[in-house]
């Protein structure tokens, strides 16, 4: 008799465990993406980005599109280009890091790559 007493107990402990969900993971706040400060980049092509950083330190293209990176020791540019249509890419989007992959502003980096050695 003692055993059904010792299973209905377990069963009755066992409904009134809960379990407790892993903890949610939070995905980083993105850095906002403002044009202000970009005016000098977005819409280049890249004879423009050549004139105002210097050679790129990375040009790589998969199909129609291109990325020219732009590096210094305050950050990394890269710089995606576009065609639409027939036309010439042109930059549409830029993202910017620190060398560590750390997040910076995008335009502070413009800045200080147009200061670097080799920019205009």
């Amino acid at each position: 008799m003692k055993q059904p007493t010792v299973l209905g107990l377990a069963a009755l402990l066992a409904g009134c465990a809960t379990a407790t969900p892993p903890p949610q993971r939070v995905a980083p706040a993105p850095i906002p993406y403002a044009a202000t400060g970009l005016e000098r980049v977005i819409g280049q092509n890249a004879a423009g980005l050549v004139a105002l950083f210097g050679q790129p330190d990375a040009d790589v293209r998969e199909g129609p599109a291109r990325k020219l990176q732009f590096a210094s020791g305050i950050c990394v540019l890269d710089a995606y280009l576009y065609p639409e249509g027939s036309a010439e890419p042109r930059v549409t989007y830029l993202d910017a890091r620190e060398p560590d992959g750390s997040a910076i502003d995008r335009a502070s980096c413009v800045a200080a790559l147009t200061r670097r050695e080799g920019g205009k």
